[in-house]
């Protein structure tokens, strides 16, 4: 989960970086302002770029499906997502979530970059907010809450946040250390389970689904992308951070911080579990999902802060969203430029673009 940045060569990029805006917006404890002007985040924010060609996007779609490669996650009979290995790891650490200085440290400053990231893109997505409450209204699933280290600071800025984590030592800690302040009381609730528990109940609750640093860990990436899309309402945002499957993040991931830097204990992670930018996004959008943007992230060890970069070669944080009806019936076959599909899509109020159905956002 964690990579030096500055080290070793670019990556291919995938989008341009946001830029100093969040950064900059960090500084205000993510912040009760939304830049809008000139030089702000809007005009650094740029969606991604899909597939040009409509036989690319099909094929891509069919190898994601045939794959017999040790990298693809099956959605297996068991349906679940949480490996029992990985739990045994994270029972001995629960006690340190809010040390700042411990092994955790990493992710208390990646808040800087991933909050006002998730909270610019939604504000990007609904101008309708309010001054000093921006994510008033909305209702996030934080998954993977550990000690709750990013359900806080969503809820402070008014977003009505469920924290699950399958630990129940981590819901104990998320639990007391939300009792320190009282705005949190009502806004952030933590439960011990699972995704797939809490799926039974759900089904299209939330607005927003996050996994920050989770998907890494997971036993079955597919069911976890399938009880996302079950459980997000129309339209609802998906927002990963993860670590790329490079040979680079091998060595800064596991190598340098966990063998010789000691950044996080050693074990924490196993590279066959990360997964590429592209691999994610053929995963995701043969399951229902739309990407948006997919941006590089990089940790400077020295300073223990993260950034924005064009490379992904190591970390990187990905916006999704769930497709209408139009847009998962698209994605199952080869598009094509018929007169049928595009009356059809100017009738519900939706453009085609190469190809595929787009609906208004």
């Amino acid at each position: 989960m964690w990579g030096c940045g500055g080290l070793g060569r670019p990556g291919r990029a995938l989008v341009a970086p946001l830029g100093r805006t969040l950064g900059a917006a960090a500084s205000d404890h993510y912040g009760q302002t939304f830049q809008r002007g000139p030089g702000g985040f809007r005009e650094n924010y740029r969606k991604k770029m899909h597939l040009t060609s409509n036989s690319a996007r099909f094929i891509c779609l069919t190898e994601m499906k045939s794959s017999t490669s040790t990298t693809k996650r099956l959605f297996n009979t068991s349906h679940t997502t949480v490996d029992s290995k990985e739990m045994k790891k994270f029972q001995l650490l629960a006690h340190t979530w809010w040390d700042e200085h411990g092994v955790y440290s990493a992710l208390h400053s990646l808040n800087d970059i991933r909050v006002p990231f998730i909270r610019d893109t939604l504000l990007n997505i609904s101008s309708d907010h309010q001054l000093g409450s921006p994510l008033s209204g909305v209702k996030i699933l934080d998954v993977g809450c550990g000690g709750g280290l990013l359900s806080e600071p969503l809820g402070r800025l008014g977003a009505s946040v469920t924290g699950i984590d399958p630990l129940e030592d981590n819901i104990k800690i998320a639990e007391q250390h939300k009792s320190f302040d009282p705005v949190l009381v009502k806004g952030v609730q933590y439960k011990s389970c699972s995704l797939e528990e809490i799926a039974e109940e759900a089904t299209e609750t939330f607005d927003v689904i996050i996994a920050s640093e989770v998907v890494e860990h997971m036993v079955d990436l597919e069911t976890f992308i399938k009880y996302c899309y079950q459980m997000l309402k129309p339209e609802g945002s998906l927002f990963i951070t993860t670590i790329n499957k490079t040979q680079l993040s091998y060595i800064l991931g596991i190598v340098v911080a966990e063998r010789i830097m000691g950044i996080v204990p050693e074990g924490t992670h196993d590279w066959e579990k990360f997964i590429s930018p592209e691999e994610l996004e053929c995963l995701l959008e043969s399951n229902g999902f739309l990407v948006k943007t997919v941006n590089g992230m990089s940790y400077n060890p020295l300073w223990g802060l993260w950034s924005w970069t064009e490379n992904t070669s190591i970390n990187y944080a990905m916006h999704a969203m769930k497709c209408r009806v139009q847009e998962q019936s698209s994605s199952k076959e080869p598009p094509s430029e018929t007169h049928e599909e595009q009356h059809t899509a100017e009738a519900s109020g939706n453009t085609t673009v190469g190809g595929m159905v787009i609906g208004k956002q």
